[in-house]
């Protein structure tokens, strides 16, 4: 049960997030440049931060305990493999997209391309992503918290939805208020709210008698013949006892270390950057701080943030070895472990991480639907009368992610419908910066063949199981585009070499700066790569007292050291 003293600490919470965003509102309202990137003001760290925020939303820690309590450790890699694109953008385009100079990433095809296209694309684009796409990610968010809820409280699905939405249309309030500015400083404070309280329950959910610290925890799982939970490997094409880790293809290992990571658009790993992650990137104070914030978003994301979720979930199956929603094991351990006031705290914490996140897709897409579709069909707007029209759609996004919510009834088919409506998408993300080619028209058909492509397998082919259908839809994509940008009208040669000038992207057309330094940067991605995944395992074996620790740990600092060592020899290849 919720007491007074839990009640105290969600209405402190509540009243701090309204606090900062009224802070932030005395500089928020002066024009779009600062209503949606906070004046490109943002130091590395903060930016950085507020994009780890916003991926850890209510439903995060319940995914992981699903994945952990179905699959193992090993699970978790149907995201962990995500850190390949992540790094990718941190070394290939979080500088470019800060030399733009633009204010939202769709902005970029009215520098790159040229034509109808151009012309067409623009607001096709602000509208899938900012408001269809994103319309389907705060339904997620928002189902994830009435199931959190519902578990909590013991309430029926409609009141839980009442209690989500008017935390929604809160969150809303705040952030047409402070605009991003006031996100990003909420999204600070609520992140490390956030993680105390997970490690706070984990520290609760190991210590207790029932567990009994790690060793204790490690002897029931094998006693229970669940030990395969702990590895931290998928078994390729083969399946383990007990508990069924997750036992892979040969397809699926490819698919998802061979495409996944460039190929398909998702919401804080969008190929080349994008979305709220770009956002953040534009704000920073300059080209350095921009790859800051990415490689401490990478850092933070993969290699720390999971693992007090991962220790609740391995308890969870001792705990709780019978549940018909294995996401729920986490917030049963919220339920009978949190004392009297912890149990507010970490409540609050889940607040913290749902609002982080809406306020930013809020944010996000307002900026989407005003500076992309809206203000170029209504020239000769002032600067006040575009900050009101965001704060109104703002609000308008809210009230169209409710309604999406009343329709959705399972997180896992908004996750394959995201993953396979962007299947392919990614290549020509990454190829127009590079690809002198590459049109608008090249864009527009890598949008609409995925989503032609899910209707026709599903209708035709409903027997095929992942990942064949991602893996033809995002070949079949690929190919498509790649022959619309041969096929298609070329962009101006005008427009193309302005773009040029003003980005500089590395050995775009004749003339960049070649080979050697395109290794150059290629290497240091890599090593950063190494360096990362050692330090995931490290931590993991460090806290689960398993062999190997310290040899990964050895492996972490010294790919580190040389990682860090390469970064300082010599400024960006491309500066």
């Amino acid at each position: 049960m919720i007491t007074i003293w839990d009640w105290i600490i969600l209405l402190a919470f509540v009243g701090a997030s309204l606090g900062i965003a009224l802070y932030a509102s005395r500089q928020s309202g002066r024009s779009m440049g600062e209503f949606f990137l906070g004046g490109r003001q943002l130091p590395a760290w903060l930016a950085g931060l507020s994009i780890v925020a916003t991926t850890f939303a209510a439903d995060t820690p319940l995914l992981v305990t699903e994945l952990v309590r179905t699959q193992g450790i090993s699970g978790n890699w149907l995201w962990w493999n995500m850190l390949v694109g992540g790094m990718f953008t941190t070394f290939f385009f979080a500088r470019l997209w800060h030399r733009a100079q633009i204010t939202t990433d769709v902005e970029l095809v009215s520098i790159r391309y040229s034509g109808p296209g151009a012309r067409l694309l623009r607001p096709v684009k602000a509208i899938y992503f900012g408001l269809l796409l994103n319309a389907v990610i705060m339904a997620w968010v928002n189902l994830a918290l009435v199931k959190i809820f519902q578990g909590l409280f013991g309430i029926a699905a409609d009141e839980a939805r009442l209690w989500t939405f008017g935390l929604l249309l809160l969150t809303a309030v705040y952030s047409l208020i402070g605009g991003l500015r006031g996100v990003v400083l909420t999204d600070a404070f609520q992140f490390l709210l956030a993680m105390g309280g997970c490690i706070v329950l984990a520290f609760l959910v190991l210590g207790s008698s029932q567990i009994g610290g790690i060793s204790g925890l490690k002897a029931q799982l094998v006693a229970s013949g669940q030990s395969s939970a702990l590895w931290f490997f998928p078994q390729v094409g083969a399946q383990a006892s007990g508990l069924q880790v997750l036992s892979i293809s040969l397809a699926s290992l490819l698919s998802f270390f061979g495409l996944q990571w460039w190929a398909a658009w998702y919401p804080g790993n969008e190929p080349g950057g994008g979305g709220y992650v770009a956002q953040r990137l534009m704000a920073t104070r300059g080209e350095a701080q921009a790859q800051q914030a990415s490689l401490i978003f990478q850092i933070l994301h993969y290699c720390l943030r999971p693992w007090p979720w991962i220790l609740v979930a391995l308890a969870s199956l001792v705990l709780y070895p019978q549940l018909d929603d294995p996401g729920l094991g986490y917030v049963l351990a919220m339920r009978d472990f949190l004392p009297e006031g912890l149990r507010g705290l970490l409540l609050a914490a889940f607040l913290a991480a749902y609002m982080s996140t809406i306020s930013t897709q809020l944010n996000w897409g307002a900026s989407y639907l005003i500076h992309d579709a809206y203000a170029p069909a209504r020239p000769g707007l002032s600067a006040r009368q575009l900050v009101g029209a965001g704060r109104l759609a703002t609000l308008g996004l809210a009230l169209v992610g409710m309604f999406v919510t009343l329709f959705m009834d399972s997180l896992g088919q908004a996750f394959l419908f995201l993953i396979e409506a962007s299947a392919g998408l990614g290549g020509v993300l990454i190829a127009r910066w590079y690809w002198h080619r590459v049109n608008a028209w090249a864009e527009l058909v890598a949008m609409a063949t995925p989503i032609v492509l899910m209707i026709l397998l599903r209708w035709l082919a409903p027997e095929l199981h992942a990942p064949y259908p991602f893996v033809l839809t995002a070949l079949a994509t690929t190919l498509c585009w790649v022959l619309a940008a041969l096929l298609g009208p070329r962009t101006d040669p005008k427009v193309l070499a302005a773009f040029q000038a003003r980005v500089r992207p590395m050995g775009s057309w004749p003339g960049g700066p070649g080979w050697l330094p395109t290794l150059r940067l290629a290497g240091r991605w890599l090593l950063s790569i190494v360096a990362a995944y050692s330090w995931l395992l490290a931590i993991g074996h460090l806290l689960l007292d398993l062999p190997h620790a310290y040899t990964l740990l050895a492996l972490a600092l010294l790919s580190s050291l040389l990682a860090a060592l390469s970064l300082r020899s010599r400024s960006h290849p491309f500066a």
